[in-house]
């Protein structure tokens, strides 16, 4: 039990001066000292008298010294002869001295007189004991007085048991500015989720109740709650506010939360500042932080430091912080220790942590072991890893059944909604087989969105295929609007996709816009796209540069492009160069497709008699 004798208990006769809080001099010290001594000597004297009132103020001077065996007849006498502040007093003494029921007898006495503070301590002393009716009793005569701690008190047993009227007593109790009160109630409005820096937060609340929950954590972060001062500074963060955030980080950090150092740690990292940042995670991973441990850990290996890395790790893993065993399996996976690496991911997925199951799945993948990586991979997917919910695609979409394909889908969807951009190019191509188009281009445009070039093609391809064909212009009008299909397309484009490059070098050349479309048509070619290159080549022959052509036809044609090598046979067949027309012209047969196989043929065959004759 707390000690019941607080000051607001021991003061509770109004004789006593409340200290200002300044730091006194030496001179104003003694002569305090000095008139406390002749108080106490007048009060002693008056108390000798009979004086109830003196020997029960005397006594509480005493026990607030600690010298409990001088105070202890006085509050004794004076508790005798009635008074109601000596009784409580005295209870408190013998709870001190460990006389816990004759404690709370005084107490009952002080509190059937109208003691909210003896109330509180002898529903304290019953709650102890297990008699919860009789705690509830006394504790509600207390806060039905106004008393905090009666408040919190009787808020703190009626949550235990469950009874919603503890949301009543708490608020009263943080209203009367008990920090505590005030900590829990905030937590309860912001949903009670985990503690700030252990890795798992919930999303902050959002509106009123959250509001209000930043109100009362900054009350009790205000009266010294280093918790209170954590979970600020984690809401100011979330909102962007950092330097204020970082106050209460510091505050808390330096009032020994060692979760509040870590979350400073980071908040300094961000700013840039690691070598202030390795200063409070080492702070808080002395201290038993095991995210702190591991932020070290990273900062080291990041260094090359490995050993040091290791070491960190290790001790993040000691202070029951899973991560510590995955971030030892990545390190060994570095360094090529594949065992090593293995023997780590498993401790930390059979621990629950999802992505060393996802890492463990992919590293028996890599050694061919597929049935032992795919019930990692649905554990890891199950657990909500996104990432393993669409490698458990890939796994499934390599099989060859029905239902296998099914199932790939399915993850793909499932990493899609969590918004994988890959998953959902995926679920956009599998709904296009199967001629879903309007379930495709949502998936479609939800991975463009994402930054997918190849989804960006797809849709614009999806877009492209509706486009009613446009009008004949009139004489003079040279407006083009860029249609969406053709947006999409550019953006495919500027990512590099070689098919949108030359789709959208094939839309500018429609458009007469002759060096644009050689600009994506050259950089498709370069990409290695032979269609590129062989529109970049008639592009050029139109423009009557056709050794240039040539050359690009050549790159296409090297690359399994028949019409590039059926224009290449027809360039030196020009040139009366006949062997080397007839051996394009051969190639282009071999290379087809059907109509240029058929013309190439007949070229071949007539360059033959042109040789042969």
């Amino acid at each position: 039990m707390d000690v019941m004798g607080d000051k607001a208990t021991l003061f509770e006769t109004g004789r006593f001066v409340q200290p200002s809080g300044e730091e006194p001099s030496r001179d104003v010290d003694e002569v305090g000292e000095a008139t406390e001594d002749a108080e106490e000597v007048r009060l002693g004297m008056a108390a000798r008298t009979g004086d109830a009132e003196a020997a029960s103020v005397l006594g509480a001077m005493l026990l607030r010294r600690g010298d409990l065996d001088a105070a202890e007849p006085q509050l004794r006498a004076a508790a005798s002869a009635g008074d109601r502040p000596a009784a409580n007093n005295l209870g408190v003494l013998l709870h001190q001295r460990g006389y816990a029921d004759e404690a709370a007898d005084w107490w009952r006495i002080a509190a059937v007189a109208g003691s909210a503070a003896a109330a509180h301590a002898l529903g304290r002393h019953h709650r102890e004991r297990g008699d919860e009716p009789a705690a509830e009793y006394w504790l509600r005569q207390s806060a039905e007085q106004g008393h905090v701690l009666g408040a919190y008190a009787l808020a703190d047993l009626l949550e235990h048991r469950g009874d919603s009227r503890s949301a009543y007593w708490m608020r009263a109790a943080a209203e009367r500015g008990h920090r505590e009160a005030a900590y829990r109630l905030a937590r309860s409005l912001d949903g009670g989720g985990a503690e700030p820096g252990t890795g798992r937060e919930d999303e902050p609340g959002t509106g009123e109740a959250s509001a209000e929950a930043e109100q009362w954590y900054r009350q009790a972060a205000a009266r010294g709650h280093r918790r209170a001062a954590l979970h600020l500074g984690a809401i100011l963060e979330k909102r962007g506010e950092l330097k204020e955030a970082g106050r209460w980080y510091l505050t808390s950090a330096k009032d020994g939360e060692a979760r509040a150092a870590c979350a400073l740690g980071f908040l300094l990292r961000d700013a840039g500042d690691t070598e202030s940042a390795a200063v409070w995670w080492l702070r808080a991973a002395q201290d038993g932080d095991g995210n702190a441990a591991n932020a070290l850990g990273a900062l080291h290996a990041e260094r090359g430091e490995t050993q040091t890395a290791e070491r960190w790790y290790r001790a993040a893993l000691d202070a029951g912080d899973d991560n510590g065993a995955y971030n030892l399996g990545l390190l060994c996976a570095e360094q090529g220790r594949t065992a090593q690496a293995e023997q780590w991911y498993r401790r930390a997925a059979y621990a629950g942590h999802r992505e060393a199951a996802n890492a463990l799945a992919i590293l028996l993948l890599r050694g061919g072991d597929t049935s032992g990586a795919e019930p990692w991979f649905s554990k890891a997917a199950e657990a909500g890893s996104v990432d393993a919910a669409f490698n458990l695609g890939i796994l499934y979409a390599g099989r060859d059944t029905e239902w296998d394909t099914e199932s790939a889908v399915r993850w793909y969807e499932r990493a899609a909604a969590a918004g994988h951009t890959e998953a959902a190019l995926q679920v956009g191509i599998a709904r296009l087989r199967e001629g879903d188009e309007q379930t495709a281009e949502r998936h479609l445009r939800c991975a463009a969105g994402g930054g997918s070039a190849e989804a960006a093609y797809r849709l614009a391809t999806v877009l492209d295929a509706r486009r009613p064909p446009e009008p004949a212009h009139e004489l003079g009008e040279s407006v083009h609007d860029k249609t969406e299909c053709e947006e999409w397309y550019e953006r495919a484009a500027g990512q590099g996709h070689r098919r949108a490059q030359v789709r959208v070098g094939m839309l500018a050349a429609a458009r007469g816009d002759v060096v644009e479309a050689a600009r994506w048509y050259r950089a498709a070619a370069e990409a290695g796209s032979r269609n590129g290159a062989f529109n970049l080549g008639l592009l050029l022959a139109r423009e009557g540069s056709e050794p240039e052509a040539a050359v690009w036809w050549t790159r296409a044609a090297d690359a399994g492009h028949g019409r590039a090598a059926l224009r290449l046979a027809l360039v030196y067949a020009r040139r009366g160069e006949l062997a080397e027309g007839q051996r394009w012209a051969a190639r282009a047969v071999e290379l087809g497709p059907v109509e240029v196989a058929e013309r190439a043929a007949r070229l071949r065959d007539a360059l033959r008699e042109e040789l042969s004759a």
